[in-house]
């Protein structure tokens, strides 16, 4: 006899057993898939810098609006309302959508024929995307019990560094290949640019992710009594999920602050990186593009790894701010280098220490990401995830590019002083970002012993 014809109330979804590993990892392996598409689409851009400034006659300032301000500015409209969509309606129809918006915005970035088209494509970009983060991160916390998610999550950002890696070899490639092709001319439009050609293509992969993505399997919502009827889960109010925040603003605040400024460095810097190289040592993008991509997806996978397995050890002893203690000692891994490289006399020493930086950074995805999770109740997971990648993305992508340009256009006034806008900006939101997780480690250690997380994370069957 089944719940609804028994006449008692149906067991709460946290006590039905978790997903079988293989629906649960096909679903990351989908997810990666999405994300590499995502930071395929939005890090095209920063290898495009010098082509698109040329040709259609931009400033830094100008460029960092499209590569940052405009990708983002949609996360402010959309972004709230889509979270309260992913924690009542599916999931994996907001993914769907989101990543078949985007991939049409991208291909219309290669149709912009001047900075205020390209600025509107970017918006659409910016749009799509927005459905991305919550809804994937609310899935993966009902698809891996506690102790299992900095893990899953982590691999789940091997999507970011296939993205970040591809976007640079690949762009880099296409770059050097379709500079060699006859020019294209389109009704209309006219002849396009080369790197208006790289957009085109580089958008194209998306739509084959949206069809796959449709047949990934909703999990059921943990944490969230059964309805039995089929009936949508209600969001719960902004309200309410404001009052959380607020009373729990130790945890969140660090969190959230830290995470804005380490990501204003990292966002910053990706952003200029070609730039960088090209205007300091004269090397060309696709020079560039080769070394630095090999390197990421060769680095990359490890550092996240060697992050979440650092995570689970530190929780194994006991340490209930182990997620935060790993994000804190990554932080502190990659500001060093990102104040050096970019003094170093030669590009091979300049080039290390970029790799360095990256290489301490890409621990701490899996962890703090996860970190989010584990001490927010299910049913405000995706509203906080959209309130963190606001943060994520508004401050940290929305401004990084922009305050190093800034720096370069109203500070020093020479856009051959690159290096000293990079290295301004990591000298001042580096210690930001240290001291803000130093200051978190307590009050979330706190916050996941209210919510018993770390009771469940032990009790957890190894082979979930």
């Amino acid at each position: 006899m089944n719940d609804l014809t028994s006449g008692q109330a149906p067991p709460p979804a946290d006590s039905r057993p978790w997903p079988s590993p293989r629906q649960a990892w096909y679903a990351v392996a989908i997810f990666a898939l999405a994300l590499m598409v995502n930071f395929l689409d939005r890090g095209i851009v920063g290898l495009l810098v010098q082509p698109i400034k040329r040709d259609l006659l931009l400033s830094d300032f100008e460029i960092s609006l499209i590569i940052g301000f405009a990708f983002v500015l949609m996360y402010v409209i959309l972004g709230l309302p889509i979270a309260r969509m992913v924690d009542s309606l599916s999931r994996r129809v907001i993914l769907t959508c989101g990543i078949t918006a985007w991939s049409i915005a991208t291909t219309l970035c290669g149709l912009a024929q001047n900075f205020w088209q390209l600025f509107v494509a970017r918006i659409g970009v910016g749009a799509g995307e927005s459905c991305s983060g919550p809804a994937t991160f609310s899935m993966m916390a009902d698809l891996f019990p506690p102790r299992k998610l900095p893990r899953a999550i982590a691999v789940l950002n091997f999507g970011f560094i296939a993205g970040t890696g591809l976007s640079l070899l690949a762009g880099g490639a296409a770059i050097a290949w379709i500079s060699s092709w006859p020019s294209i001319s389109l009704p209309v439009i006219g002849e396009l640019y080369d790197w208006q050609l790289v957009f085109i293509v580089v958008g194209l992969p998306g739509f084959i992710v949206a069809a796959l993505m449709m047949t990934v399997k909703e999990p059921i919502r943990r944490g969230v009594a059964a309805t039995g009827s089929g009936a949508p889960v209600q969001s719960i109010p902004i309200a309410e999920v404001v009052r959380y925040l607020r009373t729990h603003w130790t945890t969140y605040g660090p969190m959230f602050i830290g995470v804005a400024s380490s990501t204003v460095l990292a966002f910053g810097h990706q952003a200029w990186h070609a730039a960088f190289f090209e205007r300091t040592y004269g090397w060309s993008a696709p020079h560039f593009a080769a070394i630095f991509g090999i390197a990421i997806v060769l680095i990359g996978p490890f550092s996240l790894i060697a992050g979440s397995m650092l995570a689970e050890r530190f929780a194994k002893q006991g340490r209930l701010d182990a997620n935060m203690r790993v994000t804190l000692l990554a932080s502190a891994l990659n500001f060093l280098p990102q104040v050096i490289y970019p003094f170093m006399p030669t590009p091979e020493l300049a080039m290390a220490f970029v790799i360095a930086a990256f290489a301490g950074a890409m621990m701490s995805p899996g962890p703090y990401n996860a970190a989010i999770q584990i001490v927010t109740p299910n049913r405000m997971r995706g509203q906080v995830t959209a309130l963190f990648l606001f943060v994520f993305n508004i401050v940290g992508f929305g401004l990084g590019a922009t305050i190093v340009a800034s720096f370069t256009n109203f500070v020093f006034g020479d856009e051959n002083m690159l290096r000293y806008s990079l290295a301004a900006t990591s000298a001042v939101m580096g210690p930001i970002s240290i001291a803000c997780f130093w200051f978190g480690l307590k009050p979330y250690a706190r916050s996941v012993e209210r919510m018993g997380a770390h009771r469940e994370a032990a009790a957890a069957p190894a082979s979930s």
